[in-house]
């Protein structure tokens, strides 16, 4: 893990706040940051995305970062590739961060344990398997668990295991669902970064010093309010993926993948 974690962020070491999947705190914001909803297995709407913040961050002086909210696989028809792209290096000039969302949890729980049923296959698992050219024949969950192990690149499964719930600027806290708002960072619990909704708790009574940054609820455009920016617009359905454009010198905007 520690490996993996070192190949994504570099030299800048952030810090560690222990939990099951790491929490990443950095002591300053990145000149820009674009903050990247969820995926879903649409690459080509997350390349033309990509080529948007490139042509974007031209004029952008200062540390770049392309953020990624989580679930990058499941539903659409390209995961497998979604995970090539994201192992492959950033755009020149950039770092990409990538964070854990439910579908990437739900993943590992499907192959990790033997008594979770197919829970992961009937929201978007069998598109995921079919993107890597498996297809269940049968098997029940343990065996074709075995055979997903065996089949998918070790190097997939493990970026998939090593990514961080949670990524933590002065100004920004991006997670793929959520935070409650009522708690601090160290007493989030994963359910709530990895699942939660914004409708569960009272954001108009927030106190926060910093901005949420998330995806996990699809919304026909993006949202934002004072404490929180959802940027999940439904790639898989839509065929449109979006990122919040987040500057220390402007104001936030949005790009859009087409």
């Amino acid at each position: 893990m520690l490996r993996a974690l070192r190949q994504m962020f570099g030299s800048r070491a952030p810090q560690t706040i222990v939990s099951d999947r790491p929490r990443l705190v950095f002591d300053e914001d990145p000149a820009v940051v674009y903050a990247v909803g969820d995926v879903h297995g649409c690459l080509k709407e997350l390349e033309a995305l990509e080529k948007a913040i490139v042509a974007d961050a031209l004029s952008v002086e200062g540390e770049k970062w392309i953020l990624m909210l989580g679930d990058y696989i499941d539903r659409g028809d390209f995961s497998a590739a979604v995970i090539d792209h994201l192992l492959a290096p950033a755009p020149t000039g950039f770092r990409r961060l990538c964070i854990a969302g439910n579908h990437e949890e739900a993943f590992i729980d499907f192959i990790n344990s033997e008594c979770r049923k197919d829970a992961w296959l009937s929201f978007g698992g069998l598109e995921t398997l079919a993107s890597y050219g498996l297809y269940r024949e049968g098997e029940n969950r343990k065996a074709l668990a075995r055979k997903v192990e065996a089949c998918i690149p070790s190097e997939h499964i493990q970026f998939i295991r090593s990514l961080p719930e949670l990524i933590k600027t002065p100004s920004f806290c991006f997670v793929h669902a959520g935070i409650d708002p009522a708690k601090t960072l160290e007493d989030q619990s994963s359910q709530t970064l990895l699942w939660s909704r914004p409708s569960q708790f009272d954001w108009a009574a927030s106190a926060l010093d910093f901005t949420v940054v998330h995806g996990h609820t699809p919304v026909e455009t993006p949202e934002m309010s004072a404490h929180r920016i959802n940027v999940d617009i439904g790639a898989y359905a839509t065929g449109r993926l979006a990122a919040a454009r987040i500057a220390r010198t402007d104001k936030i905007r949005f790009l859009f993948s087409s």
